[in-house]
């Protein structure tokens, strides 16, 4: 274990989170001095119990799964059944009433990926089928190029196909703006019998991929963008006449998510906090997720420390931990928790906390940009998100913690919580971004690199997170539960 950064000393952190309790950004109205103290108290003591040395123990853990189970913890995998099951059994000897959520997922194993430019100036271009695709007929799909139109949202509607002229052809689709999904099932509506993708920037081609193979509805692959262009160009002159070679296996599998929440507590009042448990099968997934998991898991004991299962000593609210599976396959064990609320059990979550990648290599601290101040990509979150983001933005602030916002892109387990109306918030360290010269003059690092430059890989190993940013990191997530579990008020409820 690496030597463990000290911690600061307890009068001085907490008056760090008395002021965040006070910060006038964190209430709806200013509360009267007891009364604030005696609300931020479980907060306060959260923070000062939950260290980095006592989360990095998960860590190790995690990373012990992965070694003996093929080096990764992907859903579906003994490496994922395992850690699940070491988060599930841990929780149940402190108290919590814990649960395994089972569902289906799919695995696709790609046996054949080509596509071949016929004719005198024929040659294979570099392929990649895209996850769930429907396999094409034995010998491949030979038929004409159709070009979807090229705009600010390429391939992404109706109106991007030219009527009657995609029909028994192949598309030939820019990537960008939409998901490969609505690409697909534009092409498909309009007539095509198969999509290739080319990509917008790199010199590999696209990865792309469906949820499930009930998505998939024609065959499907990426290319790269140098291929796609000169396909495009020479389509636009002539017949252009491609072979779509793809066949690809689908397995069903079994995962499951790992609920666990406070035996006491408002039931009409739950605060829902969740961080993804599996990992790519390229990794053992440290930072991507063993981090948030490891966060959460900490927090939860500490929280039980707390006397948050005993009876009489619980929290005012219902708080409600969550480790979901196959993130990486497209969300889909957060998006099976929330399709299985009824609109009861939906009104009665409060907010939703996420936290993915916590201790990336080369951070930022990134706040999820709730009231959406930076004005860039998909706008606010749910009534009630941008005080979730002003409660971490506030406690960061009276740390003197530089942080920045990110946009609600969907990109992680909040989604299909804000899709619902539920507010949320959270924080992450970066992924595949790349650090710029601003951000490595107010954060440190390096700046031109990624934010996580083992991200998706087998690099994602214990000796490759920041244990900085996952301390502070760890505050965050003690915070904002210790307060939320005792008041919903710096929410405005």
């Amino acid at each position: 274990m690496p030597a463990t950064r000290h911690r600061r000393s307890i009068p001085a952190l907490a008056a760090l989170a008395a002021a965040a309790v006070a910060a006038p950004l964190l209430l709806a109205a200013a509360p009267a001095q007891a009364h604030g103290q005696r609300e931020g108290r479980l907060a306060r003591e959260l923070v000062e119990e939950v260290t980095a040395r006592g989360a990095y123990r998960h860590l190790a853990r995690f990373q012990q799964i992965a070694d003996a189970n093929g080096g990764n913890r992907a859903a579906g995998t003994p490496g994922h059944a395992a850690s699940a099951a070491y988060v599930h059994d841990t929780l149940k000897k402190a108290g919590y009433a814990v649960s395994y959520q089972d569902f289906d997922i799919y695995e696709a194993h790609t046996r054949t990926e080509r596509t071949t430019v016929l004719g005198a100036s024929g040659r294979e271009l570099a392929t990649a089928a895209f996850t769930f695709t429907p396999s094409t007929p034995a010998g491949g799909l030979t038929a004409p190029l159709a070009l979807a139109r090229v705009d600010e949202t390429p391939g992404c509607s109706a109106d991007d196909y030219a009527s009657d002229t995609f029909t028994g052809k192949i598309a030939l689709v820019k990537r960008g703006s939409c998901t490969f999904a609505e690409k697909q099932k534009a092409a498909a509506q309009a007539g095509a019998a198969g999509v290739i993708v080319y990509n917008h920037s790199g010199t590999t081609p696209v990865r792309g991929g469906f949820s499930s193979p009930s998505e998939g509805v024609v065959p499907s692959a990426g290319i790269t963008l140098a291929d796609g262009e000169a396909l495009a160009a020479a389509a636009a002159a002539g017949e252009v006449r491609v072979r779509l070679d793809l066949d690809q296996e689908h397995v069903k599998k079994t995962t499951r998510n790992v609920v666990a929440e406070t035996r006491g507590g408002r039931v009409d009042r739950v605060v829902t906090v969740g961080a993804h448990l599996d990992s790519v099968p390229e990794g053992p997934g440290i930072n991507d997720n063993g981090s948030g998991s490891a966060g959460l898991l900490e927090v939860a004991l500490k929280l039980a420390d707390e006397g948050a299962n005993k009876k009489g000593r619980g929290p005012a609210n219902r708080v409600r931990f969550a480790w979901w599976s196959a993130e990486e396959l497209g969300l889909l064990g957060s998006e099976h928790y929330v399709a299985q609320l009824s609109e009861k059990q939906k009104e009665d979550i409060a907010l939703y906390l996420n936290f993915d990648m916590i201790a990336s290599p080369n951070p930022v601290q990134f706040v999820y940009d709730g009231d959406d101040s930076d004005k860039t990509g998909e706008g606010a979150g749910p009534a009630g998100s941008d005080r979730i983001e002003a409660l971490i933005n506030g406690f960061l602030d009276a740390r003197r913690t530089p942080h920045e916002g990110s946009d609600f892109d969907g990109r992680s387990d909040y989604g299909p919580f804000i899709a619902n109306g539920i507010p949320a918030g959270g924080t992450f360290t970066g992924a595949e971004g790349v650090k710029t010269a601003e951000q490595a003059a107010r954060h440190g690092g390096t700046a031109g690199a990624p934010y996580d430059p083992n991200y998706h890989g087998a690099g994602d190993t214990l000796k490759n997170v920041d244990l900085k940013a996952f301390d502070t990191n760890l505050d965050v997530i003690a915070h904002a539960v210790g307060t939320y579990a005792q008041s919903l008020r710096s929410l405005g409820r």
